[in-house]
């Protein structure tokens, strides 16, 4: 099979890849993708706000900005722009949105170098520059990152966000109630409805946990006075874009804790498109992959401008392809329209932002936990010789270590200090090093290790 043909007549699809249903069922069909990743979408300008400090009305900006961008760079991937030597966009069915592996570089620049959201606004345009270059160097980058290093770095990515989630779980760091009975019984709640959900409920339900989950959790605070909605009352019904609203700072340290995300999101885009075209029984070119990665860099660069984060590809709605038998590209552009519209819309975004933090968090202990988890699924399938055993290792302890005690790397000169100011960054970069550098080892020289030891 081709990467432009496909047997039409063994598919299992309803529409494939090329074939676009009438507008009213591609609206239906692209409201069901969108179900499935707003949840993910909105949750990481919410991060990002309560970070950065800012009240209800800047985090619900963030959240329309973030739609706003999501919805331009998945009509992009979906449709392809440009000649096709230079083409933005793989052309198939993906969403694309703000990926939590953006989280933790994004505390590190917003808070702990104290850059504010200028400061992530600079990282996210100045970082997309790095996937943008990586899409055409795709064959060469691929052999620096092996399972062993991308496993290590998820894993990394996962562990270090679980503090934050803990956080709002209890009620949000600093707050009077913190840890209280009623913020803990509302998170973990929310954390057994949507592991239910996932597990067992079929069709949409099972796909749109999150999303539920976290409605549910949002519904049961309104009695309990933990939402106000003044704020949603006082803004508007539709806002344009506002380029640069909080102003923008391009310091180059500040995209250095963004370099780690960037290069594993380069990864995980592959595995995406590569995930797609399987699902819509297409085997794709490798200069579509590049296209699709691309599209990743163009649509951070873009939403930098906006107000939002770093744009990826969502590998949940990978899933519904099969479930649903639609791999229809328009419905993803589709898609793309309808997140643009959303996002032009302030009284949405506020009802989002005015969401308490329990509700957030008991999502969040998941969501964090199972970019964790993907990493250690990623590790259990590589050979854990001697060579992998320290490089996972000495890259855990080092990013761990960083993250959870940053007063470590304080006194490094500055230069330093900003490489070393993430924990994901430091854990990445100690296990490019050591990939580089131990050596990789035969079967036979493994055995004859094992015997020197026993001996």
């Amino acid at each position: 099979m081709s990467s432009n043909t496909v047997d039409t007549f063994n598919s299992s699809l309803l529409y494939q890849m090329e074939d676009k249903p009438s507008l009213g069922v591609s609206i239906l069909l692209a409201f069901q993708n969108i179900v499935t990743a707003l949840g993910g979408i909105i949750a990481v300008p919410l991060i990002i706000g309560g970070v950065a400090g800012v009240g209800v009305e800047d985090t619900a900006f963030l959240v329309s900005a973030t739609l706003l961008a999501s919805g331009i760079t998945t009509w992009i991937q979906a449709v392809g722009i440009g000649p096709k030597k230079f083409r933005i966009g793989a052309r198939i069915p993906m969403i694309m949105g703000t990926d939590f592996t953006f989280v933790s570089p994004g505390i590190a620049v917003i808070a702990q170098m104290g850059g504010g959201l200028p400061a992530y606004f600079g990282a996210t345009i100045m970082g997309s520059f790095i996937e943008m270059i990586l899409s055409r160097f795709l064959k060469v980058i691929m052999r620096f990152f092996p399972p062993v290093v991308t496993g290590t770095v998820v894993t990394l990515i996962g562990t270090t966000l679980i503090p934050v989630a803990i956080d709002w779980a209890a009620g949000g760091f600093g707050s009077e109630d913190y840890g209280s009975l009623r913020n803990v019984g509302i998170s973990m709640s929310v954390l057994l409805i949507i592991v239910l959900l996932n597990r067992y409920a079929k069709g949409i339900a099972g796909s749109a946990s999150i999303l539920i989950g976290i409605a549910i959790g949002y519904i049961v605070c309104i009695p309990l006075g933990m939402v106000e909605f003044s704020k949603v009352g006082e803004a508007a019904w539709f806002e344009l874009p506002n380029i640069f609203k909080y102003g923008v700072d391009f310091n180059p340290k500040y995209v250095v804790p963004f370099i780690a995300a960037y290069l594993v999101t380069t990864i995980e885009t592959v595995g995406v498109i590569k995930a797609v075209g399987e699902a819509s029984e297409r085997e794709l070119s490798n200069d579509r992959v590049a296209d699709g990665i691309l599209c990743d860099g163009v649509g951070s660069f873009i939403s930098g401008f906006l107000g939002g984060g770093p744009n990826t590809s969502f590998s949940q709605n990978v899933g519904l392809i099969p479930l649903t038998r639609v791999a229809s590209s328009y419905v993803a552009a589709v898609a793309g329209v309808l997140l643009f519209v959303i996002g032009l819309l302030p009284k949405f975004s506020t009802l989002i932002s005015i969401m308490p933090n329990p509700v957030l968090g008991g999502a969040g202990i998941l969501m964090f936990g199972v970019v964790g988890a993907s990493g250690i699924q990623t590790l259990g399938k590589i050979h854990m010789n001697n060579r992998n055993l320290i490089i996972i290792a000495a890259s855990l302890g080092i990013g761990l270590g960083v993250a959870f005690r940053p007063d470590f790397v304080a006194n490094l000169p500055s230069a330093l200090g900003s490489v070393f100011s993430s924990g994901i960054s430091a854990g990445t970069i100690v296990a490019l090093v050591l990939n580089i550098i131990l050596k990789e080892e035969t079967p036979e020289e493994e055995k004859k290790e094992i015997k020197l030891e026993m001996n």
